[in-house]
């Protein structure tokens, strides 16, 4: 265990895992699920979330690219989750998500993580129907297998499933670096409001910072 009471505490790369939240087609592709819901053509999409896409485009994918190929390099274990139900008609899903209306079926191609950034073989995917993904998973459960104690956490949406993510990792005593040119949300305002207030959870780092600290490992 890490003896030193401080979140400042650069990641111990056995003891460590990268975590991709959301980064799916349901919601990170302008003809996602998510989008025909709201009844938008892949063009009203594009239009009306202009800078959610290009954040995406330009900035975020890129970074998680980055992210992803030097983790697997320094041997850190690469995770991801996505918005999926278990069933087929969504009835497993959470309150919440019923009244929202976020609804991705069982195996559907909503379901699938983002092609630029594509599991390999024996990297897991963990399927969620809560904010957090502590709350509908066995994630705690599979860190603990792997001696995992630094969470190191990139993706979508930031004041959303980002925040809830965050907090729940540190109340379960990980120590979380949040790489937060790597996430995105539907606004500038909203990203920078939502990582202020999470600030006292996690260590905040963008890419180059990071990636930074990796190398001397």
């Amino acid at each position: 265990m890490i003896a030193t009471l401080s979140r400042e505490i650069p990641i111990v790369a056995e003891k460590s895992a990268l975590l991709f939240v959301d980064v799916q087609n349901y919601n990170a592709r302008p003809d996602g699920g998510k989008y025909k819901d709201e009844r938008l053509t892949r063009e009203e999409a594009v239009a009306r979330y202009s800078y959610f896409f290009t954040r995406l485009k330009e900035i975020v994918v890129p970074n998680m690219q980055r992210l992803q190929q030097a983790c697997r390099q320094q041997g850190i274990e690469v995770m991801y989750t996505v918005i999926e139900s278990l069933t087929r008609d969504g009835r497993d899903r959470s309150r919440d998500y019923k009244i929202t209306g976020f609804h991705v079926p069982r195996g559907a191609w909503d379901a699938q993580i983002l092609d630029a950034i594509k599991p390999l073989d024996d990297e897991m995917v963990f399927s969620k129907t809560s904010s957090s993904v502590f709350i509908s998973t066995n994630l705690h459960y599979i860190l603990g297998n792997l001696g995992c104690e630094f969470l190191i956490i990139s993706g979508l949406l930031s004041d959303q499933c980002i925040s809830s993510t965050v907090r729940d990792a540190c109340d379960l005593a990980y120590l979380v670096t949040l790489v937060t040119d790597a996430c995105a949300t539907y606004s500038q305002e909203r990203h920078e409001a939502s990582f202020s207030h999470i600030k006292g959870y996690c260590r905040q780092r963008t890419t180059d910072e990071f990636l930074a600290e990796l190398e001397p490992l």
